[in-house]
């Protein structure tokens, strides 16, 4: 055997033995990448879930969302970010825009409660007025869902409960607020509440007059006329108030409502229905 052939013959299992080692080495690497990987990558994701987001960056993730239309998206963040940071720099403002979502999202319920958890717990806040202003309009919307808005419905046929809380809510604002920026819409929308719950009123009274119920109609007309006053509803209530009395032979009673008619409103056609009314 030449001395080159020797040389091939030794170098050729060594070269082998190396490289296995080689792949082992590569192999464990490989091994070690991947189950170590895991475990960097999994706590990465983790760290990226919204439930491990620190407080700024949740709330103004609420706020793009809110900012987009996506109302749904902000409620979840909103309600994450006061459980994680209830007493947080953002958690207030977190609560009344969770509130104001709420709104939008035509959930009354869950609008009102977060608002009376905002008042309760922040009553100095810089934007409680506008609490007070958010707690009205929700209060002033109850009942005004797609139902109503496609079927035409006189507002003074519901329930008057909403309406009269609505009211209160604007009052405040009003009162204890008065150079608040909302302080102009609100006043508005009192005087369409005073409307509605006048009305109301005199449709009750009607409802008493057609069941014989004098008093009880008489009662309804004289709340009309002491605390509704320069509504719509007005002349329609001393109408009532003057017949009721009449029936009941309260005269004099009955005479100064029918004054009061025909000094106020001197064509009205009820002041007709009063003179043909005839008593018990």
């Amino acid at each position: 055997m030449n001395k080159n052939s020797l040389t091939l013959t030794l170098t050729q299992p060594r070269r082998s033995r190396q490289l296995r080692r080689l792949v082992i080495v590569l192999t464990l690497i490989a091994a070690l990448a991947i189950t170590g990987g895991c475990g960097i990558f999994g706590q990465q994701d983790e760290d990226e879930l919204p439930e491990n987001w620190p407080e700024e960056k949740l709330y103004l993730a609420a706020k793009d969302a809110l900012a987009s239309g996506q109302c749904g998206g902000a409620i979840e963040h909103y309600e994450r970010l006061q459980t994680r940071y209830p007493f947080g720099p953002y958690a207030a403002q977190a609560q009344l825009e969770l509130a104001y979502c709420h709104y939008k999202n035509e959930d009354p319920a869950s609008a009102l409660g977060a608002v009376d958890r905002f008042l309760q717990l922040n009553p100095t806040h810089v934007h409680t007025d506008y609490a007070y202003y958010l707690r009205g309009l929700t209060n002033f919307n109850i009942g005004r869902g797609l139902t109503s808005r496609v079927i035409a419905r006189d507002p003074s046929q519901r329930d008057p409960g909403a309406a009269l809380t609505a009211f209160k809510d604007f009052s405040t604002l009003v009162q204890e607020f008065p150079k608040s920026r909302y302080v102009d819409d609100a006043a508005l929308r009192m005087r369409h509440l005073r409307n509605i719950l006048a009305q109301h009123e005199v449709n009750v009274a009607n409802f008493y007059m057609r069941r014989g119920a004098f008093v009880a109609a008489a009662n309804r007309a004289r709340n009309v006329v002491e605390n509704f006053q320069q509504t719509p509803a007005m002349p329609e209530a001393l109408v009532l108030l003057a017949k009721s009395y009449k029936v009941l032979e309260m005269n004099q009673l009955s005479n100064d409502a029918l004054r009061v008619l025909e000094l106020n409103y001197p064509n009205h056609p009820g002041i007709e229905e009063v003179n043909k009314t005839a008593v018990r």
